[in-house]
């Protein structure tokens, strides 16, 4: 496998950006809302941001000093002078405009009517939250680490929530939020987002409460497969046993079982598990590895 690797002393620094924001990726996109020591209001976008705790509940983002200018964001003159913002989460239906929000316009503009978007009074904050948005976070920000003064570089705040807005639409009946509810946008490399569409979402069991098996404990046969991806033994790992034999003798009664064992050889190998992973792509874990130790009995 080939590789080319870099020294980000060397590259300039249009190139460290590119290889940094397209690799990590997607990333949210909070939409910062502040206002400026006279009262008058910026909205601005970022992508450098993400949540970093929850008790206290703290939010991340970062306003980076402008590579073709060399000047600091709007946001971060407003924090520093304010420390407060609000952060709006973005879905699709919003995207375009957020984007337009990202315009260099001259200090004082307001972003809100330049992007047509609807301000609603915070209860704790001065700066106002962003109608559109499904949920908005009003922050007070505990800290500002400047990372630099040259372009690129990033001003990292550190946002600690004091007030949650959520639409009621986005919540289930056990008032969590509904992930297939929302539809947020990510940021990616370059001018390209990605969409969270319900269609492309999927769920994985976690593993915190429940240890599986681990991918180390399956055969060798089941490891070394030629159809099974990493992927896939990863999810024959979340079982936590192993078939039983009753698990088993069941499922050779059944049709599947009846149709594969016709096959010889390494021909039958690959059947089986190709019913696997095709198990596996429906997410039926437990039917998957009794499949495959299926097979192995019959060869023990």
């Amino acid at each position: 496998m080939n590789y080319q690797s870099f020294n980000p002393k060397e590259l300039p620094l249009p190139q460290i950006h590119g290889f940094m924001l397209t690799a990590v990726a997607p990333r949210p996109i909070a939409l910062a809302s502040t206002c400026d020591a006279e009262g008058r209001v910026n909205l601005a976008p970022y992508s450098q941001f993400n949540v970093f705790s929850t008790n206290p509940p703290i939010m991340i983002f970062s306003a980076s000093v402008s590579g073709r200018t060399g000047q600091t964001k709007d946001t971060y003159k407003n924090i520093k002078e304010t420390h407060e913002v609000v952060i709006n989460i973005v879905e699709y239906d919003m995207a375009y405009q957020t984007s337009f929000a990202s315009s260099e316009f001259e200090r004082g503009v307001n972003e809100f009517e330049k992007a047509h978007f609807t301000p609603i009074a915070s209860e704790l904050v001065k700066p106002p939250r962003v109608a559109e948005s499904p949920v908005s976070f009003e922050c007070k920000v505990i800290e500002v680490k400047e990372l630099g003064t040259e372009g690129g570089a990033g001003n990292i705040f550190l946002c600690e929530v004091i007030k949650i807005h959520i639409k009621e639409e986005i919540l289930d009946a056990n008032g969590k939020i509904d992930p297939l509810k929302m539809n947020q946008i990510g940021r990616c490399g370059a001018g390209f987002y990605t969409q969270l569409e319900p269609s492309r979402m999927f769920e994985i069991a976690q593993p915190q409460a429940n240890i599986g098996i681990g991918v180390d404990a399956l055969s060798d046969t089941i490891r070394n497969s030629r159809v099974l991806t990493g992927n896939n033994l990863g999810q024959l790992a979340l079982n936590q046993t192993f078939p039983s034999v009753e698990e088993i003798d069941t499922f050779k009664q059944s049709e599947s079982f009846q149709y594969l064992k016709q096959f010889e050889g390494s021909e039958k190998e690959l059947q089986f598990h190709k019913a696997a992973q095709e198990m596996l792509h429906h997410g039926n874990i437990r039917l998957a590895i009794v499949c495959l130790y299926a097979l192995e009995s019959m060869d023990s």
